[in-house]
């Protein structure tokens, strides 16, 4: 099967820190044609998954000032290029995408890697007759509101690629993102109140991760509660090993959360509130705690020792696996695409659309 997969244009594919999207997207395009299939990545120039790669953008336009002409202008020249190439279908992760590709005879399928309320409710319910919407968990799912649900794939990753770690480093970590949907605050005091030193690992670029920082969580650091900035990489892969445990106090119905199954692979138990995807990757009294609460997470903190780094580590192989995740897409793709041949691309009458390229192989 020949299968082209559009990478959102604002961080490169696999991404250099934080980009739960762009990490899956690396491990989806991998897999794929490790399993024997002929993938086109198109993404940012300076993407280095190593599959072929064409692209419109040198550089990722980055997730501070992005806008719809940005988005469109990856779109069409992606819509070009695959054009050219031939696809039996087309796994669109974009926005714009799914509704530009209508004009194409050929089958596409895009995964919601945000909540379906609100204005991306009304985007995936005008385009779900004719695109096939991926959900990213059951959660994700029921709270769809009228939108067709093609196939609820959760994410996977390498566990390989990450180290078993002993945990050994005598800190609770929190990685993600500098948001108080995300609970920075809220795990800075629970650490506290178990007397247990905090590391947190975030991402700060936007004017709001910016002033959440300095008015709510500033405050609180100090006393063995330490901001280390961003990691990626082998900072990344250390921090998560030496943990005792990620604490997670996410306060959104989160509809996948990327970093629990890498903490998990890491051998490290996750410690969570009850919100969104959370129960779906987390076995409560097995691979973590699932809390609601300061109180009831700080007491958690407090037993993560009666976990089995190991029984983590087979949770995330035996359930979230890139093996996995590449089986479930390939069932949906030859669902949606069952005689495909890559031959058909415009729609009749279609007119073409010409558009200026600067993509690379």
């Amino acid at each position: 099967m020949r299968i082209a997969i559009i990478a959102p244009p604002w961080v490169p594919v696999p991404p250099p820190a934080y980009g739960g999207t762009e990490a899956v997207l690396d491990n989806l395009a991998r897999g794929l044609q490790a399993a024997g299939h002929d993938v086109l990545l198109f993404a940012t120039g300076d993407s280095t998954c190593a599959v072929p790669r064409r692209w419109a953008r040198e550089r990722a336009a980055g997730t501070v000032a992005t806008g719809a002409a940005t988005e469109l202008h990856h779109v069409i020249n992606a819509y070009d290029a695959i054009r050219e190439w031939g696809a039996d279908v087309v796994h669109d992760h974009t926005l714009v995408g799914p509704v530009y590709a209508q004009r194409f005879d050929v089958p596409v399928v895009t995964t919601n890697h945000g909540p379906f309320d609100g204005e991306l409710g009304d985007l995936y319910r005008a385009i779900s007759d004719g695109v096939a919407v991926v959900a990213v968990s059951q959660h994700h799912r029921r709270s769809a509101g009228g939108v067709r649900v093609a196939a609820v794939i959760h994410h996977g990753l390498d566990v390989d690629a990450f180290p078993l770690g002993a945990g050994n480093g005598g800190y609770a970590l929190f990685l993600g993102r500098m948001s108080p949907d995300k609970g920075v605050d809220v795990a800075a005091r629970v650490a506290r109140r178990a007397g247990v030193p905090l590391r947190i690992a975030a991402k700060m670029h936007e004017p709001a991760e910016h002033e959440y920082f300095h008015d709510v969580v500033a405050p609180l650091l100090g006393a063995e509660v330490d901001y280390v900035g961003e990691v990626g990489g082998r900072d990344k892969l250390d921090l998560l090993a030496g943990a005792c445990c990620l604490l997670n106090p996410i306060a959104w119905p989160e509809p996948f959360g990327l970093v629990m199954v890498e903490a998990l692979a890491s051998g490290t138990p996750v410690i969570a509130t009850p919100c969104g995807s959370v129960p779906e990757i987390v076995t409560d009294g097995v691979t973590g705690f699932i809390a609601g609460g300061e109180a009831a997470l700080a007491d958690a903190l407090a037993r993560v020792g009666e976990l089995d780094r190991g029984s983590c580590r087979t949770h995330a192989s035996d359930r979230f696996s890139t093996e996995r995740m590449v089986t479930e897409h390939l069932e949906l793709y030859g669902r949606v695409a069952p005689a495909a041949d890559g031959n058909r691309f415009l729609r009749p009458g279609s007119p073409v659309l010409t558009v200026p390229r600067r993509s690379r192989e």
